[in-house]
């Protein structure tokens, strides 16, 4: 059971929303969802099963929505000559990519939620929930080479690369309270704002933008990932089950090291780091007591706060890297989907 605290440090615009993204890309997002749906389909009943459990389950699809926007953004289309298609399947692509990893990821955590719903590895076991998720990355893969670019070709490879590694870094920083700010840092880096990095690359790259424009959208994708994710870190602790997907303390119950742990570590005294050895090093639990311990412990030390801080720091980063692009319609809706990242711990 986890307890519901509302965060404190309330974000300055709690009314913002991705409606204005959505809306721009909604032609775009649907022939996505349709290609999503047909990549799906196999003779292997049991594939289609467990992909659609998870890609129907309510998810935003903010990443690949970043695709269409940010290749939008870049003027790609085909009154210049690109193929028509070209960003709706590497769009398809990152949302699969994505898929297979939170399916790969409730293996490694053994999660029961994910979105709200039973977990797929509940349902059908481990061993189909990973080779479901190794099937979508080979059909990413495959649309990725159709659209014909070497350059989106590598930047994504690359990216599943690096997912990887990010995935084996935290393994070996799990129930780990040594670990320092800077290296989880590089843990979400790779494991989380990757994607969102190469999610808005691909996009300026298919519309043979120059360097600068390429560098900006990565910027961009980069740093929103890195305050995505600091977000739900908060949100594990002082959020609700709604706004997770996921049961609420389940950082917690895992032994995940993540940014309000090594905030109230490091300012914490001797007794409150017994306290995270003995829960999060050696799993000696007590629900619901130790749960509301921790997150008592880090209302005394703001780590819930300044993690949120942060969050707002790295959101700040990803608007000024979209400075050289000229205001539009599309500029300013990516503007508010960092808004609505950090608002989501309102």
């Amino acid at each position: 059971m986890g307890v519901v605290l509302p965060l404190q440090d309330k974000p300055s615009d709690p009314e913002a929303s991705l409606d204005a993204l959505v809306g721009l890309v909604a032609g775009g997002m649907e022939r996505v969802n349709a290609m999503i749906l047909s990549r799906t389909g196999s003779d292997v009943t049991m594939i289609p099963e467990v992909a659609n459990h998870l890609i129907s389950s309510g998810g935003k699809r903010l990443r690949p929505i970043l695709t269409l926007a940010t290749a939008s953004l870049s003027g790609y289309g085909p009154a210049k000559g690109e193929q028509a298609d070209g960003d709706v399947k590497l769009a398809a692509s990152v949302e699969f990519m994505h898929t297979a990893t939170l399916l790969h990821d409730d293996v490694v955590d053994e999660s029961d939620m994910r979105r709200g719903k039973v977990a797929a590895r509940i349902k059908w076991g481990n061993e189909a929930s990973v080779l479901v998720g190794d099937f979508l990355l080979g059909q990413a893969f495959k649309m990725m080479v159709e659209v014909g670019s070497l350059r989106a070709l590598d930047i994504l490879s690359s990216a599943a690369s690096v997912i990887a590694e990010g995935e084996v870094m935290q393994l070996t920083a799990a129930r780990s309270t040594e670990t320092t700010e800077d290296e989880y840092l590089a843990v979400i880096r790779a494991k989380t704002a990757e994607l969102f990095a190469a999610a808005c690359e691909v996009g300026p790259v298919i519309a043979e933008r120059p360097t600068p424009e390429i560098a900006a959208c990565r910027s961009y994708g980069m740093n929103l990932g890195i305050a995505f994710q600091l977000v739900d870190d908060a949100l594990d602790y002082g959020g609700t089950s709604a706004d997770l997907g996921k049961n609420v303390g389940d950082d917690f119950r895992e032994g995940k090291i993540t940014l309000p742990v090594v905030l109230s570590f490091r300012r914490g005294s001797d007794e409150e780091r017994a306290f995270w050895r003995r829960t999060l090093e050696r799993q000696e639990i007590e629900e619901p007591r130790d749960l509301e311990a921790a997150i008592a412990i880090m209302r005394r030390h703001c780590a819930l706060e300044d993690t949120i801080a942060r969050a707002r720091q790295y959101g700040a980063m990803a608007k000024d890297a979209l400075a050289l692009f000229p205001a539009s319609p599309m500029k300013q809706a990516l503007l508010e989907a960092v808004d609505f990242c950090i608002a989501r711990a309102r």
